[in-house]
């Protein structure tokens, strides 16, 4: 039985690449993101994968996109919503318009998308949502104040809905990468240790949502070991650490 997946994010980066493996294991994959000619691309080289072109941010048209997968495919098995954006350098500025804009796109476009699922799934009983955070969730770095801010947001929000969600049989979980070779990723101007290729994640990705039952996804395993380490350091440690590490990187 032929199974559908909904990706949001999935012009670019991880999110692509989640598309494309999904597709080559023989799921049919709405592809959704702002830019409806890397869709169109992206079908044109596996027929398995269609476009929806969606922004995020507005709630009425996530809503509307879902109703037409759902009458393209009938029935949705897993979601992921993968939108993601970052400014490093608008962000060492401290702007709260950028902030506001991340915001806008990684939470509450994310939010804007569960909400055109959530009665579905209730009704369902069954399925997956799934919520792609970052590392960048556990604790605040430099830089990243909006990022950061938008991702623990993500993250406190997965966790909440697993329990709401759970009541109704439906598995909510959280993906947390480590530094992935992206367009986003591109931006920064610091080293970035243990990074991976979008496809390395879409690995990943794929074992945790088809194979496994974990809540987090969360790779590569050493590297968010050693995150995990410093999300339950106590802060004045943290952030001795940080500020040593700002100095070597000249920040």
């Amino acid at each position: 039985m032929t199974k559908n997946i909904w990706i949001t994010g999935a012009s670019s980066g991880i999110g692509k690449q989640l598309a494309i493996k999904f597709a080559k294991e023989g799921w049919q994959v709405a592809a959704s993101a702002r830019r409806e000619n890397l869709l169109k691309d992206l079908n044109s080289q596996n027929p398995n994968i269609h476009p929806f072109p969606l922004d995020v941010k507005n709630e009425n048209e996530a809503k509307k996109i879902f109703q037409n997968i759902l009458e393209k495919f009938k029935t949705v098995d897993i979601v992921v919503f993968c939108t993601g954006i970052h400014d490093p350098d608008a962000e060492k500025k401290l702007s709260s318009e950028k902030i506001r804009e991340i915001m806008e796109t990684n939470f509450f476009g994310t939010l804007n998308c569960i909400m055109a699922v959530n009665t579905y799934f209730r009704e369902k009983k069954s399925g997956h949502i799934s919520i792609v955070s970052s590392v960048a969730g556990y604790r605040g770095l430099p830089a990243a104040a909006g990022y950061c801010a938008s991702k623990s947001a993500l993250t406190s929000l997965a966790e909440s809905l697993y329990f709401d969600f759970k009541r109704h049989n439906v598995r909510v979980s959280l993906v947390s990468p480590g530094f992935i070779k992206t367009p986003m990723t591109d931006k920064n101007k610091f080293p970035m240790p243990m990074i991976k290729s979008p496809e390395f994640a879409a690995e990943k990705m794929f074992i945790g949502l088809t194979k496994k039952n974990a809540f987090e996804i969360h790779f590569p395993i050493a590297f968010t070991l050693i995150m995990k380490l410093l999300k339950i350091m106590p802060n004045w440690l943290y952030l001795l650490i940080v500020k040593k590490g700002m100095k070597t990187i000249k920040y």
